[in-house]
């Protein structure tokens, strides 16, 4: 029988998980056994089994009945500062169920992002295949659950410090710039926060899709979305989503988002791994919920961006009135065009004037 040399590696057959693995892992996650029924966490909060779910299914996780032996002492401090909050009237009780579906979203989505992002590793350094990478993953957790978790507190407190701060910005120098280039008849006037609307789509991503196998388009969405969030960041402004090809980000002035959409035009233009960019910037008025935004302004620039030719900036004429003077930017108007939803808009190319624009690391 053949022997492996003392320099081949042994063949390594599928890694298995027990279940004991398993359980060691959510006691760790959960902190705690599940002792406790639903009935038994929501008489401890002192609330009814119906405001108990709902707050479970705002989390985003799936129903169980409540009978069942689910929860913990954890699930039961959980639901009772939440309901705290009610009580001592800091929220009313649909603040509350908004505010929890968004944490349940957010770190549903950071979670899942995290586990990809170790998966794709361990696949590319340690030639695991995707299922055994997972499988590791499992049994090496335990020693990432601390430094992810203070890392998670520690963002959460600084991008809460960087909230407050924009708050107090716009509270001294007032709105004076939200009402540059508009004379107060538009669409979007009766909504309340001022903003720069951007968006960037990365061109003949559909058909480049369709060449790549799973790997590759991973690898180019994540450097798309990679340069995207670090431009519209070193720029100031705040990346609201990504669709696959799509970026969308707002910024707090029309000069900030000009910056952020001539960055991100030529960053991509540049770039010999990703196809070059159509982008757009509206300056206009937008509604925020549930961490998206809404509105006239977000509509038009999804639009302009569809009129941009690749590695182009296009702005509508109000916006451009705002940026008219500011010797960093030029702008060049085009011919007017029908714009769904808007009737005849006239584009404007905004380009760089004077300057070097953001400054990249």
């Amino acid at each position: 029988m053949a022997t492996a040399g003392p320099d081949e590696a042994a063949p390594v057959g599928p890694i298995e998980l027990d279940r004991e693995t398993i359980r060691r892992l959510e006691r760790e996650l959960l902190g705690a056994e599940r002792t406790l029924k639903r009935r038994d966490i929501a008489a401890g909060a002192g609330v009814s089994l119906l405001s108990a779910r709902k707050l479970w299914r705002a989390m985003g996780f799936p129903n169980i009945g409540d009978d069942d032996i689910a929860f913990t002492e954890k699930d039961l401090g959980a639901l009772t500062t939440i309901i705290d909050m009610v009580r001592q009237e800091q929220l009313t009780e649909d603040a509350a169920i908004s505010i929890t579906r968004a944490v349940g979203q957010m770190t549903d989505r950071m979670v899942v992002w995290q586990i990809e992002a170790i998966v794709e590793e361990m696949v590319a350094q340690r030639g695991l295949t995707d299922a055994d990478a997972r499988k590791t993953l499992v049994s090496e957790l335990p020693d990432l659950i601390d430094p992810l978790e203070r890392t998670l507190v520690y963002a959460w407190r600084r991008q809460m410090n960087a909230a407050v701060q924009r708050l107090a910005l716009r509270a001294e120098s007032g709105l004076a710039s939200s009402e540059a280039g508009r004379d107060g008849d538009e669409q979007d006037a009766p909504l309340p926060l001022a903003r720069a609307v951007g968006f960037a789509d990365l061109v003949s991503y559909t058909s480049l899709s369709r060449q790549m196998n799973e790997r590759t388009l991973a690898q180019l969405v994540q450097r798309f979305e990679n340069k995207s969030a670090e431009i519209i960041s070193v720029g100031g402004g705040r990346l609201v989503k990504t669709i696959g090809d799509e970026v969308l980000y707002i910024a707090e002035s029309p000069e900030a988002g000009a910056e952020i959409s001539l960055a991100l035009a030529k960053a991509f233009t540049e770039d010999e791994f990703l196809p070059s960019a159509r982008c757009s910037l509206v300056w206009g008025r937008v509604l925020s919920r549930l961490g998206d935004i809404y509105g006239p302004t977000v509509n038009l620039a999804a639009r302009l961006t569809a009129l941009a030719e690749p590695g182009e900036v296009l702005v509508d004429g109000s916006t451009a009135a705002t940026l008219d003077t500011n010797e960093k930017f030029v702008l060049t108007p085009h011919a007017p065009r029908q714009v769904r939803g808007f009737g005849e808009v006239r584009p404007v190319t905004l380009a760089r004037g004077t300057g070097s624009g953001l400054i990249l690391d």
